[in-house]
């Protein structure tokens, strides 16, 4: 009996010992700091741009275009392909007698021929290089074309950040009225206010929630936009907007400028387009010299003996009148790309231009804002809601305070998102700031 009883203690000490095990175990998981998880899509830009970057079909849609404008580059270079002929001579058999026929062997005499086509020399390589510069000028226009793209999400999020805090703001309001509204009442039924009051900020407080209304339509629209351009439907779900990264505090123009020139995929890819178009107008004066084919035949006589031929053509370039319209053409086609290029450094230029002077301006309206004319209108609610509690100013003093704060602070994230846009527009056109 005692050992029985001490095999059971043991069992109990053991199982005790494991329960004590397995919660250290426990408890030493729970200590192991969880990785750090990505942001959820929409709450910043990065992950946006990189879901659009694998998703977007309109910039699938560049991708492959590029992508098959490179795989055109081998087969401009490369020998057109060789033909082969049959030729049945007295296929009705009437020098030999015999019936008519179309089989070869059996006529009165089969030729097979293969004939090789041999561009003039140097015409290949120009079309090469004519196709290399247009698969480089297709690379080009899809990385100005991701570079709006990603300008436009960019611009969405910002408007989608706007509506997002606008929502908020606009229940701070709602909160603020809603208290006054509380103290306009006590007031009211100790007499101190007429009933005018108390209708007065009623009236203000439904006013502030249709105008709530209105923006979290307008969020849900931002909203919208920035799942399409993300290649999503329309009512996928997207996180809160955190806050953006601070703004940088002065932007010179000048390396701006030389930067776009320097690195705008709009201007390369029509600079790759100069190149296209002379590679194709020294091809194009090369026709001035005549192709040639090469031919190796083999004759096949019924009953005879077989024999080999050898032949050797040349094109003669005759059409003088067609061959110099075309070499014009060609000219003119490289005046035209150099012009092209120079209009779309032009034209984006003057973009940079303006989105520089909306950065600056927006810059100095948001210093005055927030340094100045903020806390002036957080110091006048405050003054007039102190008077107000000890009866030396009217509801509507207060009510005027709180509304030109709420003002003001919209007119500042109005600024701040219009100077983050225009930012937007200078990193499309110069590259992403440092």
């Amino acid at each position: 009996m005692k050992p029985l009883i001490a095999g059971l203690r043991s069992l109990r000490l053991a199982a005790g010992i494991a329960v004590l095990a397995a919660s250290a175990f426990g408890h030493a998981q729970d200590a192991t700091p969880p990785a750090a998880a990505a942001p959820p899509l929409g709450a910043d830009l990065a992950g946006l741009i990189e879901y659009a970057r694998v998703n977007n079909p309109a910039f699938a849609v560049d991708r492959a275009e590029a992508d098959a404008a490179r795989e055109r580059v081998e087969p401009a270079g490369a020998l057109p392909d060789p033909s082969f002929q049959v030729e049945l001579m007295d296929f009705t058999n009437r020098m030999r007698g015999g019936p008519t026929t179309l089989v070869p062997g059996e006529v009165g005499e089969t030729r097979y021929r293969v004939i090789q086509p041999l561009p003039a020399w140097g015409k290949r390589e120009l079309a090469e290089r004519a196709a290399g510069a247009r698969a480089d000028q297709a690379e080009a226009a899809r990385d100005a074309a991701w570079a709006n793209m990603a300008a436009e999400i960019k611009a969405a999020w910002l408007r989608y950040y706007a509506a997002d805090r606008e929502a908020g703001l606009n229940r701070d309001a709602l909160a603020l009225l809603q208290s006054l509204e509380e103290i306009t009442l006590s007031r009211y039924r100790l007499g101190l206010l007429p009933q005018q009051a108390v209708l007065r900020a009623q009236r203000e407080i439904t006013s502030q929630r249709l105008a709530l209304v209105g923006v979290e339509q307008r969020r849900r629209g931002t909203a919208s936009a920035l799942n399409a351009l993300l290649g999503r439907a329309p009512g996928s779900a997207l996180a809160a907007p955190q806050e953006p990264p601070p703004l940088p505090q002065a932007v010179a123009l000048a390396p701006l400028v030389e930067r776009t020139r320097a690195t705008h995929p709009a201007i390369a890819a029509e600079a790759r387009g100069i190149d296209a178009a002379r590679f194709e107008r020294d091809r194009t004066w090369r026709d001035r010299y005549p192709d040639f084919s090469v031919g190796l035949t083999n004759n096949r006589p019924r009953g005879g003996e077989g024999s080999w031929d050898v032949m050797f053509e040349v094109m003669i370039p005759l059409q003088q009148s067609a061959r110099r319209a075309r070499e014009r053409e060609a000219a003119l086609m490289v005046t035209a790309a150099d012009q092209r290029r120079a209009a779309a450094e032009a034209r984006l230029l003057g973009e940079l231009g303006s989105a520089y002077a909306a950065f600056t301006s927006g810059h100095e309206t948001l210093q005055l804002l927030r340094g100045t004319l903020t806390p002036q209108a957080e110091a006048t609610r405050d003054a007039t809601r102190a008077a107000f509690s000890t009866g030396r100013v009217d509801f509507d003093t207060v009510l005027e305070a709180e509304r030109q704060l709420v003002d003001t602070r919209m007119a500042l994230l109005q600024a701040d998102v219009d100077t983050r846009l225009a930012l937007a527009e200078i990193e499309k056109l110069a590259g992403e700031q440092p």
